[in-house]
């Protein structure tokens, strides 16, 4: 279904709730507006396969743009709203956006966009006040509430997120189907994983230009469910919005249960959850300790997936099996995984390897770059892509991820991960946050560092370092133990939780002029 269906059947409830300021659209108003968009855009010559993009802050206004583009035949870019304008202006040329939409809280980044993409042909702003752009608001209250005469299903465009490199939008096939006829595709593992339905209240506390955010809230209003939308992460104000909303699923990455974590015991016991019967986490590897203890916490309501926006493959686990597995992905329910090495040679269980899903055909391709397209093809099986992570199989095919292939340390020949390092640093309570990197030494190649973020409180100084790398020495083996502990104010960590590691690693190789792209 799709919002024109719920606004016949419930036009009065909410669609969406923003937590901060209590603005919601129903799905009378979600209908409305993206009607108007949708025939705005039509008006201006975009017809299926063209493409718009969008820049704003979490705001309800997010979903009129997306349903405007999901009902148009469209493709959606929504772009990173912590980009720099040069950055945020290469994705709007390079997606080719005829339309672009943003927000008087973006209008720093985004007046100065219309001189990065020339061939953008007209400006959008919600709440108005953006320089060179016109007031988004006025120009809807000009265009028709009525359904365009088709409505054929659009797909958004999403581009990776450039921790090496510059971000390559994600193209797949557009749906030879309309809007109505689409949703039940678009909302089918969301239905079949985790039971979203008619009552769902989706909490997403994450920005919704990422893929994960923005597929899961549709879902849920394709369902006819409430997504309870929060401008940004804070610890305290998600366990508040489940307990307030009756909140009943739920979408995190690891980092944000490592804060909600370390909050004072008493200040957890307080908080209501008991209408919370379904959280969903992905994007990063969870160390085991984070979510065991989450599980003893929350109960065996919390499930995982591993994929990547290209969606080349899938895989899931539950609860009760990652009891018996920890530390597992699951097993592949989309494509047929393959472990591999260099060569492409496939590996045997508990090898680690490149890790690749295998596709009865390429289901996606990097907009404008083949080249790039070739790159996460096996040597041998272009079905088979690859996400650039390493892991393993067990006997029963059950993924362990091991870390992504590029952050590998080589010292003295021997193959270090950083992410089993940083999942023992991140259990230590002085520690915020962790990122390990290899830098230069003259003899090994590469040593281990680790660069932490102290917790709230915690001096950064050198006895803070002897106590890190003692705990490190006790918790695994020496030859992986940092030598040295760098401090950050902060890692340069987006709310989605992605490291820009390579940012880091850079400025230790003598990269100075990296950005996030």
């Amino acid at each position: 279904m799709y919002p024109g269906h719920w606004a016949r059947i419930h036009p009065d409830k909410a669609a969406v709730v923003n937590t901060a300021t209590g603005e919601e659209r129903t799905y009378r108003e979600l209908d409305e507006r993206s009607n108007r968009l949708a025939q705005l855009l039509h008006a201006q010559g975009l017809r299926r396969g063209d493409h718009v993009a969008l820049l704003m802050e979490n705001h309800v206004a997010y979903f009129d743009v997306a349903w405007a583009a999901l009902r148009s035949g469209l493709y959606l870019t929504a772009v990173n709203r912590y980009l720099t304008a040069d950055e945020a202006g290469y994705i709007v040329d390079d997606c080719e956006a005829r339309v672009v939409v943003s927000s008087r809280a973006m209008a720093e980044v985004a007046e100065g966009l219309p001189g990065l993409a020339p061939r953008c042909e007209r400006w959008l702003a919600q709440d108005g006040g953006v320089e060179g752009y016109e007031d988004l608001d006025k120009a809807l209250a000009a265009s028709s509430p009525e359904p365009l005469a088709e409505e054929p299903a659009g797909a958004y465009m999403l581009y990776s997120s450039g921790t090496t490199g510059r971000p390559k939008g994600i193209t797949r096939p557009l749906a030879d189907k309309g809007v109505a006829e689409n949703g039940a595709v678009n909302s089918g593992l969301q239905q079949k994983l985790w039971g979203f339905g008619e009552d769902t209240v989706y909490l997403s506390p994450a920005p919704l230009y990422h893929s994960a955010p923005l597929g899961f809230c549709t879902a849920a209003q394709i369902c006819g469910g409430t997504v309870v939308m929060m401008p940004k992460f804070d610890p305290r104000a998600s366990l508040q919005a489940i307990e307030d909303h009756r909140v009943t699923h739920s979408q995190w990455v690891p980092t944000m249960f490592s804060r909600m974590l370390k909050l004072d015991p008493g200040e957890l016991a307080g908080f209501d959850l008991s209408s919370h019967r379904c959280a969903i986490h992905a994007a990063a590897p969870c160390p085991r300790p984070v979510k065991q203890q989450m599980l003893d916490w929350w109960g065996d309501i919390i499930y995982e997936y591993y994929g990547g926006t290209e969606l080349n493959g899938l895989t899931h686990i539950e609860p009760q099996d990652w009891r018996e597995r920890p530390g597992t992905v699951g097993k592949s329910i989309l494509g047929v995984l393959h472990v591999c090495d260099e060569e492409g040679t496939e590996l045997p269980a508990g090898e680690p390897g490149i890790v690749y899903f295998e596709r009865p055909e390429l289901t996606f391709r990097y907009h404008n770059d083949d080249d790039k397209t070739k790159s996460v093809q096996h040597p041998h099986h272009p079905t088979w892509t690859a996400l650039g992570d390493v892991g393993y199989l067990d006997e029963d095919g059950f993924l362990f991820l091991t870390d992504r292939a590029t952050f590998m340390i080589i010292s003295g020949g021997v193959n270090i991960y950083p992410q089993e390092i940083e999942d023992v640093l991140i259990m230590h309570p002085k520690v915020a946050d962790v990122a390990v990197v290899g830098v230069p030494h003259e003899e090994m190649g590469e040593e281990v560092k680790a660069v932490v973020q102290p917790a709230e409180g915690v001096a950064p100084d050198e006895a803070l370092e002897r106590e890190i790398l003692a705990y490190a020495r006790d918790h695994i083996s020496h030859y992986k133990c940092p030598r040295s502990v760098d401090f950050e104010a902060e890692l340069p960590r987006l709310p989605t939780g992605k490291l820009y590691k390579r940012l880091l690693k850079d400025r230790y190789w003598g990269k100075h002029d990296s950005g996030i792209v």
